[in-house]
């Protein structure tokens, strides 16, 4: 499996408009950060969770063209409002995004034209909706089935998944992780891990928060994300013990 982080940015994006802070003005490409997202090329299904802002950008900028599901962790807009972009992905079968019963109704609301008859040119993406509250299986190319496991999780008072894919999972935006939750995560060989900033905030891990989360989960390796400009890269990096690092725009891991 390989995993490319295609965005490692909190809502706003890393430089935000106007900031001229030592991030936001930072000469290291790391501390660039695009709203957040990863391209997951699993055993025979390329999977793309979370469809940013800048999802075109991102796309061209790893030279990626394909991807066989979307996976959605929730609906807010630096997690969903990329998903017309994927009408090129789209022109010869319809792409099956997937999200918990409450975030599919969400999107087919918000982007109900995809859905609805409307007048000839224009173009909008094809896609199909599958809403799951459970684990599940991709189809692959070569005819079997790859399983995802939603990890249930929240984000202050909303309920987000978070997703497992074999030895992998991806937890972004959360606040808290349910004890019911827990036991999905055993014996992971990476995981990805919301880590907003140093200060606490009521709807996302600190740090150190973060970092508590990662030993308890006892990961092979964790990567933060999320990251908003209070975090400058390398000096995170350097406060981090081994095992455990921040991710950036671009960074490519094997499992």
């Amino acid at each position: 499996m390989e995993v490319i982080f295609l965005g490692t940015g909190t809502s706003h994006g890393i430089p935000v408009i106007g900031c001229d802070c030592p991030v936001c003005t930072s000469a290291d490409p790391r501390n660039n950060r695009t709203r957040c997202s990863v391209y997951v090329r699993a055993e025979g299904a390329d999977i793309i969770i979370d469809m940013t802002p800048e999802f075109r950008i991102q796309m061209l900028r790893e030279k990626l063209s394909t991807a066989d599901a979307v996976l959605i962790t929730h609906t807010h807009a630096d997690h969903l409002h990329g998903l017309d972009d994927i009408r090129p992905m789209t022109f010869n079968s319809p792409m099956p995004v997937y999200g918990s019963t409450k975030v599919v109704g969400i999107i087919r609301k918000r982007f109900d034209y995809i859905f609805n008859v409307t007048q000839m040119g224009g173009g909008k993406p094809h896609i199909q909706l599958n809403p799951v509250e459970g684990p599940f299986y991709i189809p692959t190319k070569d005819g079997g089935k790859l399983e995802v496991i939603p990890v249930p999780m929240l984000h202050g008072k909303l309920e987000t998944f978070g997703y497992r894919i074999g030895d992998f999972a991806y937890l972004t935006d959360c606040s808290y992780i349910p004890k019911s939750s827990m036991h999905l995560l055993n014996g992971l060989k990476v995981l990805v891990l919301d880590a907003l900033k140093y200060k606490d905030h009521p709807t996302h891990l600190t740090v150190e928060k973060a970092l508590a989360l990662a030993k308890k989960i006892g990961a092979e390796r964790t990567y933060f994300t999320h990251m908003c400009h209070d975090i400058d890269h390398a000096k995170l990096l350097s406060e981090l013990p081994a095992g455990i690092e921040p991710a950036y725009d671009g960074l490519r891991i094997i499992i």
